[in-house]
């Protein structure tokens, strides 16, 4: 059988091979262009690949059976949630544009997301379009408010994400569903469903390490028992954050 050209490696540029750190331990890991995500060989933690490229198979007949999706039908009703995350990954990497420290932090809010999701239960395409869109509205904020505070990312995201799940033909029970978690992903606001707190506690099982890193033991802990709402982000936030987990 021939392969496809997009995916052999001797019609492959430099470009298309490429390296991210992981955000457990920090160990670099390469990607291919054709991987989506990689275990990091130091510490196990799956790591999102924000240079995934589909190539021809957003256009390709035979699409479905070498990824085993369709692309090109990722808002239909009958093609499940990881459709919808591979739609809404493109258009998060064409909103961020080079900004590949933003993609990467939707890409391991999902990650955990994802995680939360096989245990907690909730609406799938739900958590899997408010963790990628959470922060949607940065650069609108930026441009508009001239700084990408939360409040100002929480009225410039829901506009945004609206337009590109209408586009995507999510169906509006869902939208309207998403845009709450967007306008309410720092603040809370006045959303307490099953897929919010999801959301909230993959947001900040990503931030938690950026904005607390000297944090000793008993911070730490004080920290996870008032931030996560959901016993399964507190028990992952244990097992990273503390040592021994408890």
């Amino acid at each position: 059988m021939q392969r496809c050209p997009g995916q052999d490696t001797r019609y492959w540029r430099p470009e298309d091979v490429s390296e991210v750190e992981c955000g457990g331990c920090g160990e670099v890991v390469e990607f291919f262009k054709t991987d989506g995500s990689r275990r990091c060989p130091g510490c196990g933690l799956r790591v999102v690949n924000p240079a995934v490229g589909l190539g021809c198979a957003q256009w390709c007949d035979h699409a479905r059976a070498c990824l085993g999706f369709d692309p090109a039908a990722a808002g239909a009703e009958g093609e499940g949630a990881q459709s919808v995350a591979d739609a809404l990954i493109e258009e998060v990497k064409a909103a961020f544009g080079e900004d590949r420290r933003r993609i990467a932090h939707a890409l391991r809010v999902l990650d955990y997301a994802e995680r939360m999701l096989a245990r907690e239960g909730g609406e799938a395409r739900v958590v899997i379009a408010a963790a990628l869109m959470h922060d949607i509205g940065i650069k609108r904020a930026e441009e508009v408010h001239g700084s990408p505070a939360a409040r100002f990312q929480e009225i410039e995201g829901p506009p945004i994400a609206r337009e590109i799940l209408s586009r995507l033909g999510l169906g509006e029970e869902a939208i309207e569903h998403v845009c709450r978690i967007v306008g309410s992903h720092h603040s809370a606001g006045d959303i307490d469903t099953p897929e919010f707190r999801i959301v909230w506690d993959a947001d900040w099982l990503v931030n938690i390490p950026e904005e607390f890193p000297d944090a000793g033991h008993d911070e730490m802990k004080r920290l996870i028992d008032g931030v996560f709402r959901t016993e399964t982000g507190a028990q992952m936030a244990r097992a990273l954050l503390l040592r021994g987990g408890s």
